[in-house]
């Protein structure tokens, strides 16, 4: 602690070395990158709050499922691309218990990471209709979902949902819509950056408009039922996880299992095709692929083309985890309403020490506390404060690279500890003075 504020100079030849001139502009890899040097060039220990990693240990069960499938030589067969027939018959299984919704165990694919399920949507998705144009995002949201797009060439238009939830949403919504210009729809929910949660009211409307005007909805569900507020977590009974499945036939459902299996290091996601759009027709996508549905298109045209498959003992680990949680023998919520509990805390030592919770409110009640919170801090932009929290070794990422119309930086709990927590007072505390007195 006696070495903080860490020297600007070593800071600033660390940023130069890595070509990060702004971190507050940097992506969240970069940060990582940055924050890494930093702390190997002075030995401080950073409060790691940039990146989303599950800070809990996978289950055993999905780990000893893959080292079984390996003890029986699958590594030296191909994966089925569709996956294989265990993973698809639990993820179909696993959307009607916890959702309440039918999927086809066909259309139930697994990809490698929902971040690929993303990159697969956007390449079907945004070139069923020439007319169109590409996504609409509700923000703030994942950064690198626009970067995909960007990269496929792709236009995108985005808002911060904050200032329209409720009954403004609508309006909000068709506003774009109605250009002819949409052909999908993203958003997270519960949301990364801000753990804003959607209610059935909100994805009513969005459902009805996706209808209206044709444009299919990717939910990104990578935490899902992690809501801490209610415990969807009991297989067959309700409370449910919200879902757009419930409010239109076209959407795509993207579920991780790195946060609630806390299974990250295998890279596997599932991504849902609904039954409708896996066998819709789209004359428009043999431009690319060589079918016109959807569904075909999606897996032997797209997921071919970016990879021949999931790793297979992967695929027997999800699968067992998926058979745990459905068969209500595994209860995955009761591992990580930890990361609910660290928020709590977390937050109370930022405002406690001068900072405020940016996206305080969901609709009207205090924001859940879980994976994710945001901060901000007077007189300071984002990208500002980012940079001077480095000096106290602290990291996060700004909301500007989380499409936010706000100030302030997103952090993530999951990888400070228990232990950390004192360290993490006394750095805000010294912050906090440093600054109050310039305020003076």
């Amino acid at each position: 602690m006696n070495d903080i504020p860490i020297s600007e100079q070593i800071i600033e030849d660390l940023k130069e070395s890595i070509g990060v001139k702004t971190p507050g502009s940097a992506s969240i890899r970069e940060i990582v990158q940055l924050v890494n040097r930093i702390e190997k060039r002075t030995g401080i220990k950073f409060i790691r709050m940039e990146m989303g990693v599950p800070g809990l240990p996978s289950p055993w069960l999905g780990v000893e499922a893959e080292i079984n499938a390996l003890k029986d030589g699958i590594s030296a067969i191909y994966p089925n691309i569709t996956g294989i027939a265990p993973l698809k018959k639990e993820t179909s299984r696993f959307i009607k218990l916890f959702l309440n919704v039918d999927v086809n165990p066909d259309g139930c694919i697994p990809t490698v990471g929902s971040l690929m399920g993303a990159m697969i949507s956007f390449l079907v998705a945004n070139r069923n209709d020439r007319t169109k144009e590409g996504t609409l995002f509700i923000d703030p949201g994942f950064p690198v979902h626009k970067q995909q797009v960007k990269m496929l060439g792709h236009d995108y238009y985005s808002f911060d949902i904050y200032d329209y939830r409720g009954s403004r949403l609508s309006k909000k919504i068709e506003s774009y819509f109605k250009t002819g210009k949409i052909s999908s729809l993203l958003y997270s929910n519960p949301n990364n950056p801000t753990w804003i949660c959607l209610t059935e009211e909100e994805l009513s409307v969005i459902g009805e408009l996706s209808s209206k005007y044709d444009v299919i909805v990717i939910e990104d569900l990578a935490y899902f039922g992690m809501d801490f507020r209610k415990d969807y977590s009991n297989p067959g009974k309700p409370p449910y996880q919200p879902s757009i499945a419930n409010y239109t036939d076209d959407y795509v459902l993207l579920i991780s299992s790195s946060k609630i299996f806390s299974y990250a290091g295998q890279r596997i996601g599932m991504m849902a095709i609904s039954d409708h759009l896996f066998n819709r027709s789209y004359p428009d996508l043999l431009r690319y692929y060589s079918s016109d549905k959807y569904g075909h298109s999606a897996v032997f045209g797209a997921l071919y083309g970016l990879s021949a498959g999931v790793t297979h003992s992967a695929q027997f680990g999800l699968a067992a985890l998926l058979k745990a949680v459905n068969d209500g023998t595994y209860k995955y919520r009761e591992d990580v309403k930890e990361y609910g509990e660290k928020a709590r805390i977390m937050k109370k030592l930022f405002t406690s020490n001068g900072f405020r919770i940016e996206y305080d409110k969901d609709l009207d009640e205090p924001i859940a506390d879980g994976f994710y919170f945001t901060i901000s801090y007077q007189g300071f932009t984002g990208k500002k404060l980012i940079e001077e929290l480095l000096y106290y070794g602290i990291s996060a990422i700004s909301l500007d690279i989380a499409g936010s119309g706000r100030q302030g930086l997103r952090a993530c709990v999951s990888q400070v500890p228990a232990s950390q927590y004192n360290e993490l007072e006394v750095r805000l505390r010294k912050f906090h003075e440093d600054h109050s007195m310039m305020k003076k």
